[in-house]
Parts: structure tokens; sequence; C-alpha cells
């Protein structure tokens, strides 16, 4: 039985932020434009895991910091499939059109 003066449980508002982060990161990842939140998402949700266990319950939350990272990670692997595909698309765009077109009296 918990003792009267002893505080209420209060969820880490950093693991929140990073699952809302690790979200807008998910949205964007395909854009590139993901990556920035999504590092963001990756940093805050460390913190927040490591203020939730320093709280010795506490503090709640480590279910939104596991999963902003968990999203942060997916966006980021959107992101490189992203920047994969358009280096991709513009090999085989170059390569299909090896002629090349050189001014006069180039030999």
């Amino acid at each position: 039985m918990r003792h009267p003066d002893d505080p209420e449980p209060i969820r880490d508002s950093k693991a929140l932020t990073a699952y809302i982060l690790g979200w807008i990161a998910v949205a964007t990842g395909l854009l590139v434009g993901g990556v920035v939140p999504a590092v963001v998402a990756l940093a805050l949700a460390r913190q927040a895991r490591g203020e939730i266990a320093d709280g010795q319950g506490w503090r709640t939350g480590d279910r939104l910091a596991v999963r902003g990272q968990l999203l942060a990670w997916i966006a980021l692997g959107l992101a490189v499939l992203a920047v994969c595909a358009a280096v991709t698309i513009g090999v085989l765009l170059r390569s299909a059109n090896p002629n090349h077109d050189f001014p006069p009296g180039v030999n």
C-alpha cells in the first residue's frame, strides 16, 4: 500500500514526445525529411527510458519510448530505401541514354 505523501506516478513527457516524433518521422520517411524527427525521437526515447528506470516506478511511459524508437528506426529505413531507389533510378536513366552530345570539333 502506498503512503499518502507519495507522489502519483506520472507519464514521462520525453517518452510521449518520442512517440509523436516517431509517427511524424514515419509519415515523412519516404520524403527523406523524416530523418530529423527520427534522430530526435531516438535521442528522446533513450533519455526517457533512462529516466523511467531511475524513477523506480514513479515514472511511466516505457512502452511509449520503445514504440517511439521502433517508429524512428522504421522511418530511417524508409529514408534509406527512398535514397537507394532514387540512386537506382538515376543510374538506370543515365545508362539508358549513353549518347553524349559533344560540341563540334571534338573527336
